[in-house]
């Protein structure tokens, strides 16, 4: 059995007190079209290898708290998270039916101070629906509306937010992680997975042209510019001839 833990280096930026380093054409996709066509199709599919999903699993079980609320956003029909949270999680079945909410639509039922429950946003209702772990779940195009809209009660703030390979899709990642930050708790954290794979006419523009520490990099840029705080690049897998990379972009709030 690989014990090997992931190794964590901090981030700082290039210019911390500049302007966000990247131009209209850096966050522009080779097909900026449509993406509601693009997704609309289900894909109820892995995006990494089961190697990088055992030990993502692993990262989040040390690091995603065992109460509160968690946010899985550019969610899909599965989150990924390791039994200990699945198992807390209180589960939709239990107070509605697998029915999608309107963002800002008051949740049904109640939630006590020591429950756990996770949200979830993203882009196929058909895929949001399978998961079984949201407790609720919106459909929302962060492109064309980066202003975050939790499925749930308003004024619920969030204790951690999770997004796996799917920042490189966001064109307007600030505003979209600004947006989180602004819903989550004093204390609370953000954490990005990021793997080398990707829809390559999908992802930004710049993001197809450097390599994956750059990359890294661009996605620390993100959420210092979000203001975000403590911002650290973790290596969960290192880079292979035979398995899928895995790395953890993460920040807190303070």
């Amino acid at each position: 059995m690989d014990t090997t833990q992931p190794s964590v280096r901090s981030y700082s930026p290039a210019n911390p007190n500049g302007p966000f380093p990247y131009s209209s054409a850096d966050m522009t996709p080779m097909d900026p079209g449509n993406d509601a066509a693009f997704y609309g199709p289900p894909r109820f599919v892995t995006h990494i290898d089961n190697n990088a999903i055992a030990k993502l699993k692993g990262y989040y079980d040390a690091e995603l708290p065992r109460k509160g609320t968690i946010l899985d956003f550019c969610s899909s029909w599965i989150s990924h998270y390791p039994p200990d949270v699945f198992n807390l999680a209180k589960k939709r079945d239990e107070h509605q039916s697998k029915s999608e909410a309107q963002p800002g639509q008051a949740t049904v039922g109640t939630t006590g101070s020591e429950d756990l429950i996770v949200l979830g946003t993203g882009m196929n209702q058909a895929e949001l629906k399978a998961n079984p772990i949201l407790w609720q779940f919106s459909v929302q195009d962060l492109n064309t509306d980066p202003e975050v809209h939790l499925p749930a009660e308003q004024g619920l703030q969030l204790d951690a937010s999770t997004c796996v390979v799917s920042i490189d899709y966001l064109t307007k990642p600030v505003d979209v992680l600004s947006s989180i930050r602004q819903q989550t708790k004093q204390g609370g954290t953000v954490h990005l997975a990021i793997s080398n794979r990707c829809f390559p006419t999908k992802v930004v523009g710049r993001w197809l042209k450097i390599d994956e520490q750059e990359r890294l990099e661009m996605v620390g840029d993100y959420l210092h510019w979000a203001g975000w705080k403590e911002i650290e690049i973790v290596d969960v897998v290192k880079a292979g001839f035979f398995t899928d990379p895995l790395w953890v972009v993460r920040a807190k709030k303070l």
